[in-house]
């Protein structure tokens, strides 16, 4: 693993455009942060579709491509500006109606679902009934959490009861610590953290895993990974998934490593075992 001072420093996005033709570009954290678009991120998204490369945004939102890319508009990114949008959740709805979990849509199962709160009625999207406690369900979705308005604890009593009864669950967003108007706050990937050490068994769905990134390149016709170029802000998800991949990974110094110096840069890189290829200070041209 290269010291930080020996990983190549860029500028702009614009400077890869011609080493790279295809590109898998995180949301949170690297074109807005919940709220508002970064400087310049939604112009730079534009100029890299119009400079002829193949753009897929690649998240891990429990939520649909189409929720996605609506709640993008509203933040300033045409829908134009990109060729594909692959979610976790997407991803997870494509391995339950392959049969590859034991509990299967239109089955008549009930759905515990753990998200931020926005989006009731995923369980019937997914084809399930709902359940509202541990005690009730045959399956755990964990999409999202609302860490930053509910202590772990509450997640802790709300799904002991179907961990003991081995529950199988699946986690569509693995991030463990996300940005929210307070501050950053545990993600959905540490409540299904929790969820095994209860004893339970978690299905992961999204980076840095495997069948995220298989996934984004069948939908995008990608046949060569080192041709692709990995933008993310977090070592852990972005860059330890690229590794995993085999492609180029990008990590820019917005989002959860923002203000990070570097020596924190440098043990973060260490305790997660991997480091990038290049560093860019924000996704601007």
């Amino acid at each position: 693993m290269p010291e930080i001072g020996a990983i190549e420093r860029v500028e702009g996005i614009g400077e890869l455009a011609e080493r790279f033709s295809t590109f898998f570009v995180d949301q949170y954290g690297v074109l807005h942060d919940g709220r508002h678009p970064y400087p310049g991120a939604a112009a730079a998204l534009r100029r890299l579709k119009e400079a002829g490369r193949h753009v897929v945004l690649l998240s891990n939102s429990g939520r649909s491509a189409a929720y996605n890319a609506r709640r993008m508009e509203t933040l300033g990114f045409a829908r134009d500006s990109y060729d594909h949008f692959v979610t976790s959740g997407d991803v997870a709805l494509a391995l339950l109606e392959s049969g590859a979990l034991p509990v299967a849509p239109g089955s008549g199962a009930r759905c515990l679902v753990i998200s931020s709160g926005e989006d009731r009625g995923f369980a019937e999207t997914l084809g399930f009934a709902e359940a509202e406690t541990g005690d009730a369900a045959d399956l755990v979705m964990i999409a999202g959490s609302r860490g930053h308005l509910v202590p772990l604890e509450t997640y802790r009593e709300l799904l002991a009861p179907a961990a003991r009864r081995h529950v199988p669950a699946l986690c569509t967003n693995p991030d463990k610590i996300m940005l929210t108007p307070l501050g950053p706050a545990f993600g959905a990937g540490r409540i299904a953290e929790m969820y095994e050490g209860l004893g339970g068994t978690v299905t992961w769905v999204g980076k840095p895993h495997p069948l995220m990134y298989h996934h984004a390149a069948a939908t995008a016709g990608v046949e060569r990974p080192d041709q692709v170029v990995c933008v993310g802000d977090s070592v852990e998800h972005d860059v330890a998934g690229a590794r995993g991949f085999g492609a180029a990974a990008a990590l820019v110094r917005t989002g959860i490593h923002a203000g990070m110096g570097e020596d924190e840069m440098a043990r973060e890189f260490q305790a997660v075992g991997c480091a990038p290829d290049i560093l860019l200070p924000s996704f601007r041209w």
